[in-house]
């Protein structure tokens, strides 16, 4: 007798956490959200230091939002906390700190200087263990709202027509943003500081 096949559970949901997280690059980036449901910023690594575009972006976020700051454990990890530690409000950060793992990660032909794993290669469940106290329980949810999406962009010539990049500029600078953002940052940026109602008001504003 052929045995029935097993029930497989439903994958389990990603925790989320309401408050913008910040780390170092891409591959960080692409660590987190793959395990967290949650809007996940980058410094771009030391090149933070001189984007003054990017700071005035963060300071705004982190003055709306509160921010948590999660860089890797070895010395450029420090340099951009203790840098970020000057150009943001100190009472808006959370400081987290990943343990120091020997390693290194898939991607790399060889080891960082420090030998240790950065956030990309952390393993998962320290993740869980640092982020866990800022996760978001159902009590605490919002109502969702309307996502500002791609095709809101196109269908207001924010991208894809003539004269979207000035539409963009304009926009984001109503909305005290930095002006030469792409397309796909400024709608990570809206999406994360106003809601659909409030953009279609800013259009409003610029259209009339």
């Amino acid at each position: 007798m052929c045995k029935p096949p097993a029930v497989q559970s439903p994958p389990q949901a990603k925790p989320k956490i309401d408050r913008p997280i910040l780390v170092e690059g891409k591959y960080d980036k692409i660590t987190l959200t793959s395990l967290f449901d949650a809007t996940v910023l980058t410094t771009g690594g030391f090149s933070i230091f001189n984007d003054k575009e990017k700071q005035a972006l963060l300071r705004r976020i982190c003055n709306e939002k509160g921010l948590i700051v999660l860089t890797d454990s070895d010395g450029g990890g420090k340099q951009i906390r203790s840098f970020l530690s000057t150009i943001l409000d100190k009472n808006k950060i959370v400081m987290l700190y990943t343990p120091k793992i020997q390693g290194k990660e898939r991607r790399k032909t060889h080891a960082s200087k420090s030998g240790t794993l950065g956030v990309e290669g952390m393993p998962p469940e320290e993740l869980f263990r640092i982020l866990s106290p800022y996760f978001t329980t159902a009590k605490k949810r919002s109502a969702p709202t309307r996502t500002i999406t791609k095709l809101d962009f196109y269908n207001d010539g924010l991208t894809g027509t003539d004269g979207s990049t000035e539409r963009r500029r304009a926009l984001a600078l109503s909305l005290s943003l930095p002006d030469d953002m792409t397309a796909n940052a400024l709608l990570e940026a809206l999406n994360l500081l106003i809601d659909y109602d409030a953009y279609r008001a800013a259009l409003d504003a610029l259209l009339s």
